[in-house]
């Protein structure tokens, strides 16, 4: 049956997943890809410039703006420094734009602006510029965040797409779908108590040392809306190839397995701000995880599973009792306002 073309923006525009994906491809980059915007990277080497460079931006819109373990302030940071990360590139300067609601607590925006200093701090980037700007109350909902950033790239590691082959090993640098589920837990309507916090951290530290195995580095993603599923479902699409995982391998702490049981989600699915995919060499699998065993933000990396010689752009996971089932990519928003 046709799919009958959307006419409104939805929630589910917004997801990660496949709604979000035919609204760029369909909607957005017909319009404005010039050559560089349709590879759809985390952020975009730019050339002319002398030094290799990378560019990107981000918005934050998550609800609440206060959650275990961060806040709309360190995840505005940790994001955009991420999104540079994945490029190879080191954070070096942040824009800080601030849309606030008229009648927004000035304590809990100081308690903000102190977060966004801290994570700043420890991710190595200096704020650069900003804009503030107050709507009329009704206009927003207390504040949201744009941040764009700029990185360098140093030595000759170029992680992408086309340099993905087969064998190749699938690594993730930790427990999943921890920001995602910390955030879903601290919504009102969420009674449940347990020890969970988001991950929202710069991945920085874990993409210098993976850096050390040269080409051996093939490709980074940040698994951040649609979470281990989507990310893994764009890598399959993105090299034709098939992605083979484990579901025993996959890290998942304990107190996101029980949360995802009782609530009815996949934890794949749910959005992490502190983690890494990267595909690397299948000859480097244990240098790899070697390399990050210092790096305390990489706390239980795993290799998950391979990118296999069947040419059909899908996701296979083997289960703990020794069955397959593909991995869907997300359709829709499992949770809206997550970042």
């Amino acid at each position: 049956m046709a799919r009958k073309p959307d006419t409104r923006i939805l929630l589910g525009h917004g997801g990660g997943g496949r709604m979000t994906g035919r609204l760029i491809r369909e909607m957005i980059l017909p319009k404005l890809d010039r050559g560089q915007l349709g590879a759809l990277p985390d952020s975009v080497v730019l050339s002319g410039l002398g030094a290799a460079i990378a560019y990107t931006t981000d918005s934050f819109v998550v609800s609440p703006i206060f959650f275990p373990g961060g806040d709309i302030g360190s995840l505005a940071v940790h994001g955009t420094c991420n999104d540079l990360a994945c490029s190879a590139a080191r954070p070096l300067f942040l824009s800080l734009g601030l849309i606030l609601e008229e009648g927004f607590p000035m304590d809990q925006l100081e308690t903000i602006l102190r977060s966004i200093s801290r994570a700043a701090d420890e991710a190595g980037v200096e704020i650069v510029t900003g804009d503030t700007k107050v709507v009329p109350k009704g206009s927003a909902d207390g504040i949201f965040i744009n941040t764009s950033g700029i990185g360098q790239i140093n030595g000759s590691v170029r992680p992408s797409p086309e340099k993905i082959a087969e064998t190749d090993l699938i690594l993730v640098s930790g427990p999943v779908g921890n920001h995602g589920m910390a955030v879903m837990l601290s919504r009102a309507e969420f009674s449940f108590d347990f020890d969970l916090k988001s991950d929202s951290a710069s991945v920085w530290p874990v993409v210098e040392r993976l850096m050390e195995l040269g080409d051996g580095l093939r490709f980074l993603r940040d698994p951040t809306r649609g979470g281990l599923a989507a990310t893994l479902n764009e890598i399959a699409h993105m090299t034709g190839k098939e992605i083979r995982v484990d579901e025993a391998a996959i890290p998942l702490d304990e107190s996101v397995s029980s949360a995802s049981e009782i609530l009815g989600i996949d934890p794949l699915q749910a959005a992490n701000e502190g983690k890494i995919i990267a595909v690397i060499a299948s000859d480097k699998g244990q240098e790899a995880l070697d390399l990050l065993k210092e790096c305390p933000i990489a706390r239980g990396a795993s290799i998950i599973g391979e990118i296999t010689s069947t040419n059909l752009s899908r996701v296979v996971m083997t289960t703990r009792i020794g069955g397959s089932r593909v991995v869907s990519e997300p359709s829709g928003e499992l949770l809206p306002r997550i970042c």
